[in-house]
């Protein structure tokens, strides 16, 4: 995320439950960022470390970039053998040619491409990989539908697909999607509701009120039987090539 964006920095607030509500990304997700075999790879605007922890065990180093110091402390806790620096994609705390893949989980959006690109280009040996991806929520599914109309009645914006574009020296994107359910407790189906940038940012008594009627709506669809929320999800994957 930019270093002087005041909303995406809001983030390390709600630290904790960002990395109780955010889903995982799905195994064949993981596998196109990776598909090329890299052996140092780069997690930018990491947060907690929900793309990070997919990737280690993967590949021979794992590397996590993220600005916000409380965001970076959870990240460190839960994957104490990572790397974690504080950085931003605009100015990357790493040597030239030094990385094989750059990896950016829910937080491209956030970059300025006029300076990310460049810095990107600058750590990536030649014909190492960019690969960006979101977890976006199903819009076609019903309930998913009721809460982005529910987020819209409050103000926010809902998670519309966001289509990345970056330019030279990386050719196009290569592109893929894979549909998926995340089934969460209800505290969790909350949680990724609030730990939003958007959200966060509301008045205290407006995202009080929309929280209650998020949790109405949320165990309106739970599963009897286990309480669980089915959470449908595409996951999107844009990965370019850096030329020469």
């Amino acid at each position: 995320m930019p270093a002087n964006d005041p909303t995406g920095r809001r983030f390390g607030e709600v630290a904790l439950e960002y990395e109780r509500g955010r889903p995982e990304y799905p195994d064949a997700a993981v596998d196109e960022l990776l598909r090329d075999g890299p052996s140092v790879v780069v997690d930018v605007g990491a947060g907690t470390g929900k793309l990070t922890r997919a990737l280690v065990g993967r590949v021979e180093t794992v590397i996590a970039v993220e600005p916000d110091d409380a965001m970076r402390a959870v990240l460190s806790d839960l994957l104490p053998g990572v790397t974690a620096l504080a950085g931003v994609a605009e100015s990357l705390p790493l040597p030239d040619t030094s990385v094989d893949l750059v990896v950016a989980g829910q937080a491209w959006h956030w970059v300025d491409p006029a300076r990310g690109v460049p810095e990107v280009v600058r750590v990536l040996r030649p014909g190492g990989r960019l690969g960006l991806v979101w977890n976006d929520r199903d819009e076609s599914d019903p309930w998913i539908a009721e809460l982005s109309a529910l987020l819209v009645e409050y103000g926010t914006a809902p998670d519309a697909a966001y289509t990345p574009r970056v330019g030279p020296p990386f050719g196009p994107f290569e592109r893929t999607e894979t549909s998926w359910t995340n089934r969460v407790r209800l505290d969790v189906a909350i949680a990724m509701v609030t730990s939003r940038s958007y959200v966060i940012a509301l008045p205290v008594d407006r995202r009080e009120e929309l929280v209650a009627r998020v949790r109405a709506l949320a165990e309106s669809v739970a599963d009897p039987a286990t309480g669980l929320v089915p959470v449908p999800y595409v996951t999107r994957t844009y990965c370019a090539r850096r030329d020469g």
